[in-house]
């Protein structure tokens, strides 16, 4: 009995000794973080050297310093090359490409779903808290999915987003092109008159690649990967097809402006139908029983008391 209570205070005390180990590391490498901000390796394409941003998510922001010292130097070993590079492309789809990589990508899911449940084992064997293993199973799984579920949040916002923006901005590029301006003047135009937006950034890094020496087809390919949607790879399709036939860009650009505006009024009906679809659900479940309570309640009550 004493000898398993002992264990026991052995046990809480090599705890809390490795928590204090662990919070004394973390805080040790913010710090450091602070004075030598942590650099991309240019693996994934960036720029070597490169300093990631603050990310939007606390978790990422908090699990970085970690990732960078203690997971990603193991990771990186495994090319992976297939997956990265979707990855990569998720990415920057999202509008995340400056504040997350592929590689912290892989990181982060392998430290969020094997480290919560070890430390949940470990808690749950030191302080005896009884937890089932499917609880901590559900954890891990939680824990690695979630940079998926990051990425595809920010990735459907930013969709809807140039989906709202796109037939406006080619309204502009089109009458740009016509009152007489080229078409990189008229992209510069409407980068200064929208006041930010995926597409507008978009633009812009189509305008910086231009700069750099890259050919107007690279810089508007390389946006259509980025952006990773069927309606922004079929317009710029259109454009570098025209463009290589030597056809006017000013025409393409009222075409492409008509038929965006079709396929939006296309699918504001088709959100309409789905909506009154959906509708029907709640309408059975919630607002018919009650109107058969109203309706049938006063007759059965009736009934009864009449017998």
């Amino acid at each position: 009995m004493i000898f398993s209570q002992i264990l026991m205070i052995l046990g809480v005390l090599l705890g809390g000794l490795s928590v204090f180990v662990a919070v004394k590391t973390f805080i040790e490498n913010i710090s450091a973080q602070k004075t030598s901000p942590l650099l991309w390796g240019g693996s994934g394409g960036e720029e070597f050297g490169q300093a990631p941003k603050k990310s939007k998510s606390p978790i990422i922001s908090v699990c970085r310093p970690l990732l960078h010292r203690l997971i990603i130097p193991i990771t990186s070993k495994y090319k992976l090359e297939e997956y990265k590079k979707n990855l990569k492309r998720e990415i920057n789809s999202a509008g995340l490409g400056q504040e997350l990589n592929e590689e912290e990508y892989v990181a982060l899911q392998l430290f969020l779903g094997i480290m919560l449940p070890v430390i949940l084992m470990a808690f749950n064997f030191l302080f005896n808290l009884n937890y089932p293993f499917l609880f901590i199973l559900f954890f891990g799984v939680v824990g690695f999915v979630f940079p998926y579920f990051f990425v595809k949040g920010f990735k459907n916002e930013r969709r809807a987003q140039v989906l709202v923006d796109l037939p406006f901005v080619i309204d502009l590029l089109s009458l740009s092109t016509e009152a007489g301006l080229d078409f990189i003047a008229a992209i510069e135009r409407v980068v200064n008159k929208m006041n930010g937006g995926a597409l507008s950034e978009e633009l812009a890094q189509v305008l910086r690649d231009l700069k750099l020496g890259s050919s107007r087809s690279e810089a508007l390919n390389a946006m259509a990967w980025r952006m990773n949607m069927s309606e922004v790879s079929s317009f710029i399709a259109v454009l570098t097809t025209a463009d290589t036939l030597g056809a006017s860009i000013g025409n393409v650009l009222r075409q492409q402006s008509e038929q965006m505006r079709q396929e939006r009024f296309v699918r504001a009906e088709k959100a309409g139908a789905e909506a009154s679809q959906k509708i029907y659900l709640p309408l059975i479940m919630f607002i018919l029983p009650a109107v058969l309570i109203m309706v049938f309640g006063p007759v059965i009550l009736q009934f009864m008391g009449g017998k």
